[in-house]
């Protein structure tokens, strides 16, 4: 059984720090790639940050500079760090990624159950 376990969210004042863990679990190899997203009310779901197989990392402008996606696949984890928030950054963010399963190619893909992002002004 595979799943996407995400922790890291909570409130922090502008201007400061969080940083978003999502877990792989289950028998896997590897993270392929990894996405975060974000839904805030009244806003269409938004694509934040992302990491492809090899490696490279895509931003959206509004996070260039602030926000650091990464993985670390001993862990099976990727990462959401997240700085110089700001209010406009509050919302639910959600984990989703591509995961081998096996040597033969098998993969796996899903999402986590998203965690609360609030920053205060």
């Amino acid at each position: 059984q595979v799943q996407l376990a995400e922790s890291g969210g909570g409130l922090v004042q502008s201007g400061g720090s969080l940083r978003l863990s999502c877990v792989a679990s289950g028998s896997i190899l590897r993270i392929n790639t990894m996405e975060w997203y974000r839904q805030a009310p009244g806003k269409e779901r938004e694509l934040v940050a992302e990491i492809t197989r090899g490696g490279d990392t895509k931003y959206v402008d509004s996070v260039k500079g602030r926000f650091t996606i990464s993985r670390d696949n001993a862990k099976k984890t990727g990462y959401l760090q997240m700085n110089s928030l700001k209010p406009e950054d509050t919302a639910v963010y959600l984990c989703n990624a591509e995961v081998g399963l096996h040597e033969d190619g098998t993969t796996w893909f899903g999402w986590g159950q998203g965690t609360q992002v609030t920053v205060s002004s």
